[in-house]
């Protein structure tokens, strides 16, 4: 499933890497694709979409509904 989220906040590749990081901690099979111009998050994961968005937030990143 793909999950595409837009996220407020990430600003630096430290942002990227954290993201990455927490998402691919409950599912290590997932490919994310972080744009900090777009202020997006793409998760190709077997995670729903509230989880993943639950997984961001975690990290301090502000999810628009």
């Amino acid at each position: 499933m793909t999950v595409e989220l837009k996220v407020a906040g990430m600003t630096c590749g430290h942002c990227v890497k954290a993201v990455t990081s927490a998402i691919q901690a409950r599912d290590p099979a997932a490919k994310v694709e972080v744009s900090l111009e777009r202020g997006t998050v793409r998760a190709e994961t077997s995670l729903p979409a509230a989880v993943v968005a639950e997984v961001v937030a975690e990290e301090g990143y502000k999810v628009a509904a």
